[in-house]
Order: structure tokens, then sequence, then C-alpha cells
């Protein structure tokens, strides 16, 4: 089996994976509520502009921090968002864990 293969049957068995399946029906969930879906986007953009700036300014700006806790507190009540945010935080494991993996393989010619 050449390298190819492998990735390609990995893959494949990522997405045959309880996370990646879960992942995937709470984002299709959460798309069917356009009102949940824009709070989110709104969350998601916000989190983003906030990590950007502490990577850009070694800073962070902590009323956007707040405004992002607050955000999420309120997201978090809600059914689909927190079935959301707990199938992405396991699927990102996995993700991670797979890199490790593939990282510490490689580690002694990078």
């Amino acid at each position: 089996m050449n390298i190819y293969d492998t990735a390609n049957q990995l893959a494949q068995e990522i997405k045959q994976s309880e996370e990646y399946r879960n992942y995937k029906m709470a984002k299709q969930a959460l798309n069917l509520n356009t009102s949940l879906k824009e709070k989110m986007t709104q969350f998601e953009q916000k989190r983003y502009e906030t990590q950007l700036i502490a990577m850009q300014t070694g800073k962070q700006d902590e009323a956007k921090f707040k405004e992002i806790q607050d955000l999420y507190t309120e997201l978090i009540e809600i059914d689909d968002a927190k079935r959301f945010f707990e199938a992405e935080t396991k699927f990102n494991i996995v993700i991670a864990d797979v890199n490790k993996i593939i990282g510490e393989a490689i580690r002694d010619v990078m």
C-alpha cells in the first residue's frame, strides 16, 4: 500500500468516525435554524477577530473577550448550539491527535 492509499483510507475512516458523524449532524441541525446560525456566525467572527488582534498585538482585548464569553454563555443555553460546541470539540481533538501522530512520525526530519 502506498502513502496516498493510506491517506485516503485515513480520510474514509475519519468520515466514518462517530466524532465526524456527530459533528456533521450538529452542524446540519444548526444550519436549519437561521437565527441560531446567524448568532453562531457572529460568535465565530468575533472569536476570530479577537484571536487575530491578540496574535498581532500580543495582548488580549478584555472588552472583546468579555463580549465573546457573554455570547457563548447565551449560546450554550440552546441545545443545538451546545451539541454543536461539544461535537466540534470532540472532532477537533481527533484531528489534533492524528496531526500529532503524523508530526511525531516525521519529527526527525523537520
